[in-house]
């Protein structure tokens, strides 16, 4: 039985991450009608209300602890993770963002160390940092080593893997509770919300929802809100609860490879030998790193 359930989990996670490898598409799309908090908040609106549809019952107050818990895990893994990235996106290309991203399994593996008691790191970890950090500066910089250049949306993107890395975390620990995966994810939206609705007004957030009525706007909201985002946090978090933080962690290698794909064939973006090259650097760092991060079994 648990062998069916992790390859349970597995699988679910490889669909995740199929659907998550083309979400830097859908959103430099919208990105040309919409702010990025404007997208992040519509999609998790849309996506908090699928998941309502979804399971239809109540989560009552489980405690200060734990509801703090939930808070920071709505705070990194919906807030501040994809404020990060849709703004990130507005600096520099998707291909970059959905590369860089895959340090995220890093940055979590990091953290495991000393919040999910994982074994400590063997040499070919730090090795493996040390090439992924390579690879993702030689992305940013694409063979323009010139002081005018501004890698903001790079830098984002990495404070984006940071704040994945904290919600996966969370995720896991959150999940050791037993809770119903779809009721736990929709608390995680709530607070993600909630969080977001102090700062609508400083990023001169619109309501215009006309925009809505252009079929490409509608359908690529659709596709983040109600794929990317309920049924797929859903699906991912349940990955986590069957898997562990770190070992389902390894499928968002695949996540820049779509991203790239897709990118050249659907926004026409070139991708350079320099960006292959550090390409190649970072996605050998993450797998040098990663494969022998373990969690030992409480």
């Amino acid at each position: 039985m648990l062998f069916t359930k992790r390859i349970q989990g597995h699988l679910v996670a490889l669909m995740t991450v199929f659907i998550w490898g083309t979400t830097f598409i859908a959103t430099k799309v919208l990105l040309i009608d919409f702010k990025p908090i404007e997208i992040l908040f519509f999609r998790f609106s849309l996506g908090y209300v699928v998941l309502w549809i979804l399971a239809p019952r109540f989560l009552a107050w489980q405690g200060f602890k734990k509801e703090f818990m939930f808070l920071c895990a709505g705070l990194c893994g919906v807030t501040c993770y994809f404020l990060c990235e849709n703004i990130a996106l507005t600096y520099t290309t998707a291909s970059n963002v959905g590369i860089i991203t895959t340090l995220a399994p890093i940055f979590t593996a990091i953290l495991s160390i000393f919040f999910l008691k994982a074994e400590k790191p063997p040499k070919r970890f730090y090795i493996g940092c040390l090439f992924a950090v390579i690879g993702v500066g030689v992305i940013s910089f694409n063979g323009k080593f010139v002081l005018s250049l501004n890698p903001l949306g790079d830098l984002l993107t990495m404070l984006a893997c940071l704040f994945w890395a904290c919600y996966s975390i969370l995720v896991k620990k959150s999940s050791n509770y037993g809770y119903n995966t779809i009721l736990l994810t929709r608390r995680f939206f709530f607070y993600g919300l909630m969080l977001m609705l102090p700062v609508l007004s400083f990023f001169d957030f619109e309501w215009h929802l006309s925009r809505f009525t252009d079929p490409v706007n509608l359908l690529n909201i659709l596709f983040l809100g109600v794929g990317a985002s309920a049924i797929c946090f859903a699906s991912w978090n349940y990955a986590v609860k069957l898997v562990g933080a770190v070992k389902i962690s390894i499928y968002l290698y695949l996540v820049p490879i779509l991203t790239i794909i897709a990118a050249v064939i659907i926004l026409n973006e070139s991708f350079t030998w320099i960006a292959a090259i550090g390409t190649l650097f970072t996605l050998c760092g993450v797998l040098l790193s990663e494969s022998k991060v373990s969690i030992k079994r409480s």
